[in-house]
């Protein structure tokens, strides 16, 4: 774990262009002069993930109004992701990392404690990247459940 990257307020936020559900380049610097919350989580349509990432659908609206963008990342490929935004409504880009380079760049990726055993996997986490591309906020091992509500606190939305 000592080779893991962590992320801290203040920090450029790295890089990274991924496609989406659809197949589309999103790109990180693109989305300069918006605030983008990016959640990492370990796999679509597992239990744990969709109760996270349709708190984020459900949410959508109000952070979008507060000038917030919506970003979910997992190792899952396009048309996995493309079945799980179609199956459980979500309304914003499900990013596509296989190779796991955005999430080594975050340290979303690493050993972690599961039910008692280490394995190698990835970590939930939440990012908030402010205007100027800075982390704002870098959440890590977060819980799927509550955790929205938690981000949505932490952020007066």
């Amino acid at each position: 774990m000592a080779d893991r990257v962590i992320l801290e307020p203040g920090q450029t936020a790295p890089d990274f262009s991924l496609p989406d559900q659809d197949g589309v380049t999103r790109t990180l610097s693109e989305l300069r002069g918006e605030r983008v919350i990016l959640f990492f989580y370990p796999e679509a349509m597992t239990p744990g993930c969709t109760k996270e990432a349709c708190d984020f659908r459900d949410s959508v609206e109000p952070l979008a109004a507060a000038g917030y963008r919506v970003l979910g990342v997992s190792r899952d490929a396009v048309e996995k992701l493309k079945r799980f935004a179609e199956r459980d409504g979500l309304t914003y880009p499900l990013l596509s990392d296989p190779e796991l380079a955005a999430h080594h760049a975050y340290g979303a990726y690493g050993e972690k404690n599961s039910y008692g055993r280490i394995v190698t996997s990835a970590i939930r986490s939440t990012f908030v990247v402010d205007e100027e591309g800075r982390i704002a906020e870098a959440l890590y091992n977060v819980k799927a459940t509550g955790h929205v509500a938690r981000v949505r606190k932490m952020l007066g939305v």
